[in-house]
């Protein structure tokens, strides 16, 4: 082949190539959702920073179909006695969620309830010494709701007041 031919059809490949689509990511595969949500619902600051982090960004994760939806705290209070709890119980329904949609629940949930109250605890961990013994009962009270029920409905009232009257100690 001649110089000018080479020369020619290397263009025109080149050109062609370039017109192309760009190949399109790989599709996520059910195993491939399993593992980063495995990752996701550890009970650790770093996981919990990165599931964060997808959820303010979430484009690079559109191929795993993740359910970001929730209802933070269900009928319980998302901010009880001031303390906000709303990202840990969304962390929560994002794990009970995603892992029944791809069957894996049942041997996923007492993982995902020791990640909520790990968030839960370092949530609490954010506020004075003196308002902590209020937040880790409330959050202790938050874990067993979901732990033993599967459910924030089962937090009772007596519960809330019981943490209030820590925080009313701590004045």
């Amino acid at each position: 082949m001649n110089r000018s031919v080479r020369r020619t059809l290397v263009v025109v490949l080149s050109s062609l190539a370039l017109l192309a689509p760009a190949a399109t990511a790989r599709a996520a595969t059910p195993d491939d959702k399993l593992a980063v949500l495995s990752s996701w619902t550890q009970t650790t600051a770093t996981s919990t920073n990165a599931w964060n982090a997808a959820r303010l960004n979430r484009e690079p994760w559109a191929d795993y179909h993740f359910d970001w939806s929730t209802d933070y705290c269900s009928s319980s209070p998302d901010n009880p006695l001031g303390f906000d709890f709303t990202l840990s119980c969304w962390h929560h329904d994002f794990g009970y969620r995603n892992y029944k949609s791809v069957g894996q629940f049942p041997a996923n949930k007492d993982r995902v309830d020791s990640m909520f109250y790990a968030d839960l605890k370092r949530k609490c961990g954010t506020y004075s010494a003196a308002l902590q013994p209020a937040c880790y009962s409330l959050a202790w009270t938050y874990y067993e709701a979901v732990h033993v029920f599967g459910s924030l409905d089962k937090v009772q009232r007596a519960d809330l007041d019981h943490a209030a009257l820590l925080k009313a100690h701590t004045r």
